[in-house]
């Protein structure tokens, strides 16, 4: 099988909402749902992955602050990129959470490493 990095994207919108105040039955329903999400696809997650926070940029000018919509990432493996991508189209990044999107892109090998 292949390896995919799937990306939660968020937006300058959405991070206003996670900022604002979650009630606990909310947060419960979330994370319950994220919990299920997980367990039913326990068989393709490869490394959990987790939150992101800011972002440095490196450069030949130097190391400057940067600024992305990267919110999390997970590693999942599957027979097709479409099959990966499949996987996250009820995730509860965008049906609970107040997340933009889950982009999914195939982890190449390094063609000649070992």
């Amino acid at each position: 099988m292949a390896k995919f990095l799937a990306l939660y994207i968020g937006s300058a919108t959405d991070a206003e909402k996670v900022a604002s105040p979650i009630s606990p039955d909310k947060q419960s329903e979330g994370m319950a749902a994220w919990g299920a999400w997980m367990g039913k696809n326990a068989d393709n997650i490869k490394d959990a992955g987790g939150p992101l926070g800011r972002t440095l940029r490196v450069s030949s000018s130097g190391v400057e602050a940067g600024r992305n919509s990267l919110t999390g990432y997970i590693i999942v493996e599957a027979d097709t990129h479409e099959a990966a991508a499949r996987l996250f189209e009820s995730h509860p990044h965008f049906t609970i959470f107040p997340g933009e999107a889950v982009e999914v892109v195939e982890c190449l090998e390094i063609p000649g490493a070992e």
